[in-house]
């Protein structure tokens, strides 16, 4: 168990990558917390991953939300080993026909929301942490 005693923050953990690495991460050993825009897929993930994982609803353009589900995730299971801002959204418009909307919510997640993600971690991270 490559992962034992380790703690992950997976955003957008409720489905695809981020959920395939957090079932991941609990079979290695790990606890994690997973969040997610969806509070019904959210909850689904948490029972499929078990009892090593806790999911809190927070969208990743939401600053004050991952904020909070951050602190929440580190009262529970202690500091962070691992930090995975993986919660992202395609734009979904071919090149040329693309609304600055579109753009906007785009960056607003893969980008502004990674970016805070990590930030708002950082005082919950454990020497090492990656």
């Amino acid at each position: 168990m490559r992962l034992r005693d380790k703690t992950a923050l997976i955003t957008g953990g409720n489905s695809g990558i981020g959920l395939a690495t957090a079932k991941l991460f609990v079979t290695e050993g790990a606890k994690v917390v997973i969040t997610g825009r969806n509070k019904q897929t959210l909850e689904t993930a948490a029972r499929e991953i078990g009892p090593n994982a806790l999911a809190l609803p927070a969208d990743a353009t939401d600053i004050a939300a991952t904020e909070a589900a951050i602190r929440q995730g580190a009262e529970k299971f202690g500091k962070f080993d691992i930090v995975f801002a993986n919660a992202g959204i395609a734009g979904g418009t071919p090149l040329g026909s693309a609304t600055l909307d579109v753009f906007e919510k785009v960056i607003s997640t893969n980008l502004t929301g990674v970016f805070f993600t990590v930030q708002s971690a950082l005082p919950y991270l454990n020497d090492n942490a990656s």
